[in-house]
């Protein structure tokens, strides 16, 4: 799986969104993220295990502290991903415009 789908399919839980959305540039501590988790402090080591497993976060050990940021070339690799949709999505609505404006202006018009 390319890591854009990988990171997709770990944004898609709600609770590893969630998490996700809690880190920032400073990095927190498993027990942090956990009180401000409605699961347990277990529960939230394993979604932080998927969520590192696909790029979206950076485990960095400080004596026996497990701390975790959030990985910025990957959140850019979604951005990217998404602008990139996006300006396709866009594109094709401006095609369609462009087409249902050429047909009514072949189109007779009745008085």
């Amino acid at each position: 799986m390319p890591l854009g789908a990988a990171a997709l399919a770990a944004l898609a839980d709600p609770t590893r969104r969630s998490i996700y959305e809690s880190l920032g540039a400073t990095p927190r501590s498993v027990g942090d993220i956990a009180r401000d988790t409605p699961v347990s402090r277990p529960a939230v080591s394993q979604h932080l295990r998927v969520l590192r497993e696909a790029g979206l976060v950076v485990e960095t050990r400080v004596g026996t502290r497990h701390l975790f940021t959030a990985n910025a070339a990957t959140a850019l690799e979604l951005r990217d991903y998404f602008q990139a949709m996006w300006e396709r999505a866009l594109a094709a609505y401006a095609c369609h415009v462009h087409e249902e404006e050429r047909r009514r202006e072949r189109k007779p018009r009745h008085r």
